[in-house]
């Protein structure tokens, strides 16, 4: 099984309002970004669906190593999502993004990391800004 890392961050203007997503993967020595955008997204929404877009981009079963500086959403995969399974998603916010993170991350072996944001990581740094960038695009094509 190949070990992919993934880099990502979310980014919302408003929290709800324009929001943006960014993740980095990587396999050895080769890289692929994938990035993204919504008219109308929080910030936890946003860092999830950098996860998940990332996820659904390998084509293959793999161990992949999410690192994130969300702790909603490092959290919510290492401890949270065993129990919101349990209640059927019952009173968890953004039931829709995590049943899809379920869907596309069967095939993987998933292990979730959490950086500090803005502390100079330098695929969070770059995950960051792209995701902004994004984010400023949904907002600037109204």
């Amino acid at each position: 099984m190949k070990k992919v890392f993934l880099f990502s961050d979310g980014s919302s203007l408003g929290n709800p309002g324009p929001g943006g997503y960014c993740a980095i993967l990587r396999y050895n020595s080769k890289e692929k970004i994938i990035k993204g955008n919504q008219k109308e997204a929080t910030n936890n929404q946003m860092e999830l669906k950098g996860v998940i877009e990332g996820l659904k981009a390998l084509k293959e079963p793999c161990h992949v190593e999410i690192i994130s500086d969300s702790s909603y959403v490092v959290k919510g995969i290492n401890e949270w999502l065993g129990k919101w399974v349990g209640k059927d998603f019952k009173g968890v916010k953004n039931p829709q993004l995590w049943k899809e993170f379920l869907e596309v991350s069967k095939p993987h072996k998933i292990e979730a990391f959490w950086v500090r944001g803005h502390s100079g990581h330098k695929e969070n740094e770059i995950c960051d800004k792209i995701a902004k960038q994004m984010a400023l695009k949904a907002k600037s094509d109204g």
